[in-house]
């Protein structure tokens, strides 16, 4: 449940983009922050999609306050979905794939170094990296062709989403069942 709590800007931010952009990303940036900041006190780890949040959030709520207000919401959505999609897969250039930094909370520190701890969170990261890459693409052919409805976009998104978390909670059970991770 730590995962989903460490998309909740994400998910702020989708929820609410639809009232207004601005605010919606200066939501999510004070929740980025906020899970941040709580999580760094907690277990002194600044956590990849905390840090990710709190920058890809600022940074876009500034430069569309700022610089760039007529900013289409489509852009937005692209440059939000694009910057977590980036960070995944930085994730997993570095070999630090983002849900490790979660699955280590719930998992006794002698199994962190387990072949299967570590292939468990390459395969989830690489779930929810072809997720966020289907959100990615559908939100750039909306921005880019006409015939696209951003809402469809965001509802091609949501459908990767959903798949990609109904993965994440039954995976770590199938594999205690089958015997390849320990209870």
């Amino acid at each position: 449940m730590n995962l989903v709590l460490g998309f909740l800007p994400f998910i702020l931010f989708e929820v609410l983009m639809r009232q207004s952009v601005d605010m919606a990303l200066w939501v999510a940036f004070a929740t980025a922050f906020t899970l941040g900041i709580r999580s760094f006190i907690e277990t002194r780890v600044l956590k990849t999609l905390d840090a990710g949040g709190t920058g890809l959030f600022g940074i876009l709520a500034l430069y569309r306050g700022f610089i760039q207000p007529g900013l289409s919401f489509g852009s937005v959505l692209l440059a939000v979905d694009g910057g977590l999609l980036a960070l995944m897969i930085a994730s997993l250039v570095l070999q630090e794939p983002f849900t490790l930094q979660y699955a280590r909370e719930q998992v006794a520190r002698e199994h962190w170094t387990a072949g299967w701890f570590l292939r468990t969170n390459y395969v989830m990261t690489g779930v929810w990296t072809v997720a966020m890459a289907v959100m990615t693409a559908a939100d750039a052919a909306a921005t880019i062709a006409a015939a696209i409805s951003v809402t469809a976009a965001v509802f091609a998104g949501l459908v990767a989403l959903v798949g990609a978390l109904t993965f994440s909670l039954r995976y770590p059970v199938y594999l205690r069942v089958h015997g390849a991770a320990p209870d």
